[in-house]
């Protein structure tokens, strides 16, 4: 018998998990595209039962309630009534099968048809895609009202072309919202903070605050130190955006940003385009987060600065769910107020 020698194996054992792991990663995409459609044409039986006219609309919870009853005695477990609701609304947002997702599992699709719009729905399962995310990213991006919070920013058009390809980063506005939420520090809305202990958590966080952030941001540092003769300025926080290939500068403030933090931030900007940018590096990105602004201050402190900065808020709390349907609506419906 041949020696085994240590190298032999260890490379041995990492082909076998190697080929064990892109079989069981083929095996789960196999069953997810079963699954999906299965649900889907229950979900089409389902309404089409309906649409011969066996069921009045007033009816159709009794009979998703026989429906559920029924199967679960037997099939077994997978057909409650909140399933089968989905199923059927999974069919009517997706008509065409070949429209789904196979990227996406039925945990997905089930969190993302508890959104009532078409547009919403579409824009979630793009960006599903896109950054690939679990279901938890999922809820925590559904309950901050993601879509709602870029759609306002645009017009009507900009709004129907985020629901079809979702958010896509092109530019230094596309990665900017107003407001950002952090809900996920946990800090009262009452309660008093220091810009430092934001901060910190904020870092603390890291995980949850890129998913706030966005695709493509990666973490540099915190209180980035710029020395400028005898005088010594401190970023809150530096990060660097892989897709528009800049550095993305962060200020903090607990309360309303004034005039002299957006010179500040365009001081902070013109050293990082001289100082820190590499040759294929594209000007740097300044974003000043606060609690409160005035949107005509910030219009004149902003006006003729050639530089990327924006000014946004910052909420400790999730957004009103339906104050921010209410905007949205305005816009689609018709012009901006």
């Amino acid at each position: 018998m041949k020696d085994i020698t240590t190298n032999e194996y260890q490379k041995l054992k990492k082909q076998i998990k190697e080929l064990l792991n892109e079989g069981r990663k083929k095996a789960f995409q196999s069953v997810n595209t079963i699954l999906l459609q299965t649900y889907w044409n229950i979900g089409k039986y389902i309404v089409e039962y309906e649409q011969k006219g066996s069921v009045k609309a007033k009816y159709g919870e009794q009979l998703l309630k026989k429906l559920s009853k029924d199967l679960t005695l037997e099939l077994g477990k997978g057909f409650s009534r909140s399933n089968l609701t989905y199923m059927r609304k999974l069919y009517l947002m997706f008509p065409k099968s070949e429209t789904l997702s196979h990227k996406l599992s039925w945990s997905h699709y089930f969190e993302i048809l508890k959104a009532e719009d078409k547009l919403e729905v579409s824009f979630y399962v793009k960006q599903c895609e896109k950054e690939n995310w679990s279901v938890r990213e999922l809820k925590r991006q559904l309950k901050s009202m993601l879509f709602h919070r870029l759609a306002l920013s645009k017009d009507k058009k900009g709004i129907l072309e985020l629901s079809k390809k979702g958010r896509i980063v092109e530019k230094a506005e596309d990665i900017v919202k107003d407001p950002y939420v952090f809900e996920f520090l946990n800090i009262p809305q009452q309660d008093l903070y220091l810009e430092e202990e934001l901060e910190k958590r904020l870092i603390d966080n890291l995980e949850k605050f890129l998913l706030e952030l966005g695709k493509g941001f990666t973490f540099v540092g915190r209180q980035f130190k710029i020395s400028i003769g005898n005088r010594h300025f401190f970023v809150d926080l530096v990060f660097y955006h892989r897709i528009l290939k800049c550095f993305v500068l962060i200020d903090l403030k607990k309360g309303e940003v004034e005039h002299n933090d957006i010179g500040q931030m365009n001081l902070y900007l013109n050293y990082f385009a001289e100082e820190e940018n590499s040759e294929d590096d594209n000007p740097p990105i300044g974003i000043i987060l606060g609690a409160y602004k005035d949107k005509i201050l910030v219009e004149y402190a902003t006006r003729n600065i050639s530089n990327k900065l924006f000014v946004s808020k910052y909420q400790l709390y999730l957004p009103k769910k339906e104050e921010l349907k209410k905007q949205l609506t305005k816009i689609i419906g018709g012009g901006k107020n």
